[in-house]
């Protein structure tokens, strides 16, 4: 198809967002045959898709927080290098975020919550092969499972708890002994207890290579790319118009998938606040480091994962609560290497580490927003939090078949539950 229209001209639907979610979607539409524009204020995959920390974590089934949290959140809060750090300044601008999240850790919410997370979960995997296989790079998806280690001798009371609530979702689990742990991963450090496996996992080796490539085959559909700055819009009755840095942009339908910045558009084109807030996540990229691990593990007790990747291992987790407008902590980025030592025989080689901080899309009940609004006008995909990338190829699916009326959105992903 040609790519060489206009701005100006009118499209079936734009997307807004040119990360992993919007950039699947973006292709999933044009293979229906709609003439699609895509626009971002960065280049395709520059934002959080960028730098996660490329695990398929199909396993994750559970919210972001559970009852467990309350109890270690004053430590956790007081330690500026722990897993958890709020920006005090931005407290007050938190806050209704934070009672809604506690709100969902009342029995009936948080199931709710459970079986939604799954539903996306179990259909990921087989989302990415189909996606993956029409571009032909399955390659870039390494199915070879995911293993949370621990090291303290109290811990595996905590792991047989894991395993069971896991098991009672249905999700596929191992349990490993120290020394299955060795034989998989022999450069490992004595001192890791076991784990537990989870073989119907991946990782990819590369998240912004994945963007890219998907990106090519967009454009071979005819999607239009444009790099501008979406500055607001407004329904009519043949669609919607927005302002953009270089004009407007008009078409009958418009996608909503611009991850932690999305909640004021969504407010000026449907009228519906939503609670969106942004967990900053940080990663150190070590590009010496390519032997060390055969797929991702996590630590249980020092909670970040460390993934293999082509060009190197990348060290990835923490949460940060300060918005979007706070300068990055890189000091956080550099504490991922000093928490890998002593889970290797041999410490990492940090030469050339380069450090990296993005934006989480964070609903406080842990559900994206996956919805048709406006009478099929406005398209939302967004507040995946942990699991945006994870999510992507289902949720471009259930994005694809909402823009053609042929189903309407799942209850547990409607924008109309705030």
């Amino acid at each position: 198809m040609s790519n060489d229209r206009t701005a100006n001209d009118p499209h079936d639907i734009t997307v807004i967002g040119a990360g992993i979610i919007g950039v699947a979607c973006a292709l999933q539409l044009a293979r229906q045959g709609r003439r699609v524009v895509v626009v971002d204020q960065q280049e395709p995959g520059r934002g959080a898709s960028y730098g996660n920390a490329g695990h398929l974590a199909t396993e994750q089934v559970f919210p972001i927080a559970d009852l467990s949290i309350l109890k270690r959140l004053p430590a956790m809060l007081m330690d500026p290098m722990g897993p958890l750090r709020l920006d005090w300044k931005y407290m007050p601008r938190a806050l209704p975020w934070f009672t809604r999240l506690l709100l969902n850790l009342r029995p009936a919410p948080f199931q709710r919550t459970v079986a939604g997370i799954r539903a996306l979960n179990e259909g990921s995997l087989g989302a990415w092969q189909r996606l993956l296989q029409t571009i032909a790079r399955p390659d870039l998806l390494k199915e070879d499972g995911s293993l949370l280690v621990f090291e303290r001798p109290e811990s595996p009371s905590a792991i047989q708890a894991l395993q069971a609530r896991m098991r009672l979702q249905q999700v596929p689990v191992d349990f490993w002994q120290a020394g299955a742990v060795r034989e998989a991963a022999p450069q490992l450090s004595e001192q890791i207890q076991g784990g537990l496996f989870f073989p119907h996992t991946g990782h990819f080796l590369d998240p912004y290579r994945v963007v890219c490539e998907l990106v090519s085959a967009a454009r071979a559909c005819g999607v239009q790319f444009l790099k501008q700055r979406v500055q607001g819009g407004h329904l009519h009755a043949n669609g919607v118009s927005l302002v953009a840095g270089q004009g407007s942009l008009n078409s009958r339908q418009v996608l909503i998938a611009c991850g932690a910045h999305s909640a004021k558009l969504t407010e000026t084109l449907t009228g519906k606040k939503v609670p969106l807030d942004t967990e900053r996540g940080y990663h150190l990229m070590l590009p010496h480091e390519h032997e060390r691990l055969p797929f991702a593990v996590t630590s249980l007790e020092r909670k970040f994962i460390m993934t293999p990747m082509a060009d190197g291992l990348r060290l990835a987790g923490t949460v940060e609560f300060a918005g979007l407008d706070a300068p990055p902590s890189m000091e956080r980025a550099w504490q991922l290497h000093r928490l890998s030592k002593g889970l290797f025989r041999h410490d990492l080689n940090a030469e050339a580490a380069t450090p990296w901080m993005g934006f989480r899309p964070s609903l406080p009940d842990s559900l994206p927003i996956i919805d048709s609004a406006c009478e099929g006008r406005v398209l939302l995909a967004f507040g995946h939090q942990h699991l945006g990338l994870t999510q992507a190829a289902i949720t471009a699916e259930l994005i694809a078949d909402l823009a053609s009326h042929l189903t309407r959105a799942n209850e547990a992903y409607r924008l109309t539950r705030f």
